[in-house]
């Protein structure tokens, strides 16, 4: 196990809008609690809690990779409207202590899964959604369920 340290810096920083991935035109994790991870010159990479990823089209792959600064890595396949993302996300689990920050959250490889910060005046629940936010939140998951409740009538 080793340290960030000046040699090797990390940074955890809680992300201060909201964050949405999105895979084959799906929104599959949508957060206001996202951590973005900083580490050394590698791009930042943003952290979902698990509960606000749709886990229903995520299957857990024999895939793991070992970090000296976070620990163990399981991976992740993205599977929808007869699209696979092979091993498109990863988490901590268990991350060691100076990492705890990640633990139990998912990230996504930019080049499977579109990652992007949403302007939260949108999303606020104390703001007016525009049409193109309350269309997003209703689409179709990919199980024939909408993502979210149903407008009233």
């Amino acid at each position: 196990m080793k340290l960030p340290g000046p040699d090797h810096p990390i940074a955890l920083t809680p992300a201060k809008t909201r964050w949405r991935a999105r895979f084959q035109n799906h929104v599959i994790a949508d957060s206001d609690d996202a951590v973005i991870l900083k580490e050394a010159s590698y791009p930042e990479v943003i952290y979902f809690p698990r509960q606000d990823v749709t886990m229903a089209f995520l299957a857990r792959t024999e895939r793991s990779t070992y970090c000296p600064y976070k620990g163990q890595a399981a991976y992740f396949s993205l599977m929808m409207d007869g699209h696979i993302g092979e091993n498109a996300v990863w988490t901590y689990e268990d991350p060691y202590p100076a990492m705890a920050g990640i633990r139990e959250r998912l990230a996504f490889y930019a080049n499977q899964v579109e990652i992007y910060e949403v302007d939260d005046a949108v999303v606020s629940p104390h703001t007016i959604h525009t049409d193109i936010d309350e269309a997003v939140l209703h689409t179709d998951s990919g199980s024939g369920q909408s993502q979210r409740a149903h407008w009233k009538e």
